[in-house]
Order: C-alpha cells, then structure tokens, then sequence
C-alpha cells in the first residue's frame, strides 16, 4: 500500500508539507516501528507500545511478513493458558455467589479430581464437563445436566440422580453403588447411550430409567430397583443383576449374553428374545 500511495499520488491524495515531506493521517506511535523496519529490516518495538496496534498498522499496509513477526511476538507476551482443574473451594465461591433459583453454567469446565462431595448441586449445567475421578458421594444432582460429560472413575455412592441428565456421557468404571435416581414426581433419569462399562451400581433406585441402548458390559447391579426400566438394545454383557426388581422393564433386544439373574425378586419379562 505504501508502494502505491507514493507512486499514484493523484489517485491517493496525498500530501506534503513545505520541506517536501510526505503527510499520512497515521498513529506516528504504531507506525514509528514499521518505518524503522522497512529503513534496516529490523523489529524494533519501545516499552509501552502496543503490539496490537503496531500489527494492525502492518496488516493496513499490507506488509505481510512484518505481521508474521508481530503475530509472533504478540503470542509470546501472552499469559499461557490455564487448564489446571477446578477446585472446591473454588466451586464452592461460586455456588455461594449464585441464587439459589440461578442455573449455574459450568459447560465444558474442568474439575478432574475435585472433591465436591456432599454439596447441593441442582439443575446445574455440567455439560461436557470433565468431572473425572471427581469425589461425588452423597452430593445432590437433582435435575443437573452431566450430557456428555466425562465421569470416568468418579465416586457417586450415595448421590442423589433425580431427574439426572446422563445422555452420551462417559462414567467408565464409576462407582454409584446406593443411588437414588427415583424421582416421587414422575421424573425420569435419563442414560441414554451412556458408557456404563464396569461401574457399580449396587443397590441403586432406578425405577422408570432410561438406559436405552447403553454400555453396561461388566457392570454390577445386584440388588437394584429396576422396575418399569428401559434398557432396549443395552449391552447387559457379564453384567451382575442378581437381586434385581426387574418387573415390567423393557429388554428388546438387549444383550444378556453372560449377564447373572440369580434370586431375581420378580420374575424377568421380555417382549422378545434377547440376542
């Protein structure tokens, strides 16, 4: 651009002043260290002046490698980011900070490990969270939304899952052994499609859940409630369902292959042959 401007100068206007100097209408701050860059080819930017303003003058005047170097540049007087986890004295700060009739967005937020055992939890959005290997027991999830979120190896035993939201997540070798998912207003949790690979979920209430087409191969479910439960098209491989209240829940085309029913408590009903 400086190119043309000095060489088409009828067709940019331009103007100089009465010792023959050439007059642009620029910051002479950001534009001081491009006109020493094109004098000795040098980057040369003094303390105090904004990179960002010397890169968008660059990029005005179309010189394409003085912006790769400040684009540079500018990356490194960047602060790094942070992905350390979320603590709970963290968390906690912001839940005392928020009303109570507030939904807390904490989508796609990192608590990887966090102990937030024991804490009202309600109708949070914790959507593709990663709450891996988190510390859970006893916490109330009433209502929250966990949809894809990562809950691998976490510890959800005593939790309460009423009206929970779990689809597509991933809570691989999770414990959730004596939860409550049974909500007395009708609500139903649902798992749908969820990864439940090895996790133990003894003694749970799941009456009325959603775990169709979900990943239990290997899980323990002994002694759970599962009345009027969907679990079409679930991978039940190897699971351990012995004791389980099973009455009036939908297995179509489930996969039982290996699963244990010993001393069911009511007798197992299926509208079709299990594959």
């Amino acid at each position: 651009m400086l190119a043309h401007m000095f060489r088409d100068k009828d067709v940019w206007g331009n103007k100089q002043d009465k010792h023959g100097a050439y007059l642009i209408d620029r910051s002479p701050e950001y534009f001081e260290p491009i006109l020493n860059y094109l004098r000795h080819g040098q980057l040369i930017i003094n303390e105090g002046i904004n990179i960002r303003g010397v890169l968008e003058e660059a990029r005005f005047f179309g010189i394409e490698r003085l912006a790769e170097q400040l684009e540079v540049a500018l990356k490194n007087t960047q602060p790094p980011e942070d992905h350390s986890p979320i603590s709970r004295k963290e968390f906690v700060r912001f839940l005392l900070a928020t009303p109570t009739k507030s939904e807390l967005r904490c989508q796609g937020l990192n608590f990887s490990g966090a102990d937030l055992s024991r804490l009202d939890l309600r109708y949070i959005n914790f959507k593709m969270a990663n709450l891996s290997r988190c510390n859970l027991t006893h916490a109330n999830l009433c209502c929250s939304n966990l949809e894809r979120a990562d809950l691998s190896g976490a510890n959800l035993d005593g939790a309460n899952l009423q009206g929970v939201k779990m689809l597509c997540s991933n809570a691989e070798g999770a414990s959730l052994k004596g939860c409550n998912f049974e909500d007395p207003s009708g609500l139903k949790a649902n798992l749908e499609g969820a990864n439940l690979k090895g996790v133990d979920m003894e003694g749970s209430q799941m009456p009325g859940i959603n775990l169709r087409v979900a990943t239990l191969k290997n899980a323990t479910l002994k002694n759970c409630n599962l009345r009027g439960a969907t679990l079409a098209g679930t991978d039940l491989e190897n699971c351990d369902l012995s004791g389980c209240d099973l009455q009036e829940a939908n297995l179509r085309g489930s996969n039982v292959k290996g699963a244990i029913f010993e001393e069911m408590l009511t007798p197992l009903h299926m509208s079709q042959s299990v594959r």
